[in-house]
């Protein structure tokens, strides 16, 4: 038998010949809607094989030794800058006090406008060294002389006594009766500054562990286990009413880690900054200066891999992390690095110092304890878990071919059975009426 005998008697698709074909009207226009019909559906298929969605997994967060950036932008109407400090500290025993490195402080005028930058600096360098003889060594006041004093054993600028009395515990106040202040005109400047406010912002890099930071008036120093601010000029009993110094203050922005692209926060709408931050936009007032408030952060791990992320490549970048300039973190990796940045959960709370209760506002069985540290204090806890969202595409070139022979079959197959059908209908309808 020829070769191609053999291939015609296993023909699935056998033929009619041209004159045993029938085409009629509803015939055409029912192919035409159907190859419209099968158009649409493809393109439906094209767009849901071009899809990307995020597929989250939890995770135990198995990290060791991160280090965590801290965003934030917070004014303080009612604070000038010389008395705001930013302390932070954690439960390995690491504190930073008087943060100043990548943390910016802009002094503001009542109305809120930016003063002029020149006029920033409290302690200028050249008003704090004109006119020293070489030899001059001015003294602490019976505290021992900073070990980053411009002389050693001795304090040449009010700023070094400050330090010096810090060291030890002391309360500054104005500076009165110190000479290194007084030429310096340290008092004079603190009454300039007492209708001012101040805005904080920039980055602080932190231990990934438990542990606190907090935005209060006055140096900070440490006697023993004990963490205290020096106070004196902040609550100055002298002052009126409508000059006192409070602790309002409006979060324009908190986060923990990089902010997201845009390009991401518009591709998932659930990951904007109202989701991820829930802080920004937050504003506390009080006419009391003895005013604490408490915010209790959960932070969680995120990271987001997009499409193209090379796992190798992610882990070499991140693992680096003490090298990546402040404020970079996660953002030099590219498209090929994972995103790793935190969400957080936050309560809060605000209480008088003087102590009472929350009669004004129906809970008299609520009490405070008095005493404290006027101030802003944001306590974080760390998550042990993880949450990864992996960008991914639902499905593959091979389901996308899977899905057109789909369409493409069963629009035709229905097509069909409605043609057949209407071509019957006609033929009965023809018969009924030549009867």
């Amino acid at each position: 038998m020829p070769a191609k005998s053999r291939f015609t008697r296993l023909d699935a698709f056998a033929k009619t010949v041209e004159d045993a074909r029938i085409r009629t009207t509803s015939g055409g226009i029912i192919t035409i809607g159907s190859l419209l019909v099968i158009l649409w559906l493809v393109w439906g298929e094209w767009v849901d094989y071009r899809r990307v969605v995020v597929l989250p997994e939890l995770v135990v967060d198995k990290s060791r030794g991160e280090r965590m950036e801290i965003h934030m932008n917070i004014t303080f109407p009612r604070l000038p800058c010389e008395m705001l400090t930013l302390d932070v500290m954690d439960v390995s025993g690491e504190q930073q006090t008087g943060v100043v490195h990548g943390i910016n402080k802009v002094r503001l005028s009542q109305g809120g406008q930016v003063l002029d930058i020149s006029a920033l600096d409290l302690h200028s360098p050249d008003a704090s060294a004109n006119h020293l003889d070489p030899d001059y060594c001015g003294g602490c006041y019976g505290a021992s002389a900073p070990s980053n004093a411009i002389k050693q054993g001795c304090c040449n600028t009010c700023d070094e006594v400050r330090e010096a009395y810090a060291q030890k515990s002391w309360a500054f106040g104005k500076g009165e009766n110190v000479e290194q202040c007084e030429r310096e005109g340290y008092g004079e400047r603190i009454e300039a500054q007492r209708k001012e406010g101040c805005r904080l912002e920039g980055v602080v890099r932190v231990n990934k562990v438990v542990g606190n930071f907090h935005i209060a008036p006055g140096r900070s120093f440490t006697s023993g286990n004990i963490h205290a601010h020096d106070l004196e000029t902040y609550s100055d009993p002298n002052l009126a009413p409508a000059d006192r110094h409070t602790m309002t203050h409006q979060i324009h922005q908190l986060r923990f880690g990089p902010q997201l692209p845009d390009e991401l926060s518009d591709r998932w709408q659930w990951t904007d900054h109202h989701h991820t931050n829930p802080l920004d936009g937050t504003e506390q007032a009080t006419d009391e200066p003895a005013f604490n408030y408490m915010y209790f952060v959960k932070v969680v791990s995120t990271s987001y891999l997009p499409l193209g992320w090379d796992p190798l490549l992610s882990t070499a970048l991140h693992s680096a992390h003490d090298q990546i300039p402040l404020g970079s973190q996660g953002l030099v990796s590219g498209t090929q690095g994972s995103i790793e940045t935190h969400q957080y959960s936050v309560t809060s709370h605000k209480r008088s110092l003087g102590g009472g209760n929350d009669a004004a506002e129906g809970h008299q069985e609520r009490l405070h304890a008095a005493g404290g540290i006027p101030g802003v204090f944001f306590n974080y806890d760390i998550s042990p878990m993880k949450v990864i969202n992996r960008e991914a595409r639902p499905k593959k070139f091979t389901g996308f071919l899977t899905g057109v022979c789909a369409i493409i079959g069963g629009t035709l197959t229905v097509a069909a059975a409605l043609d057949r059908g209407l071509y019957e209908g006609a033929l009965r309808v023809k018969k009924l009426h030549s009867n």
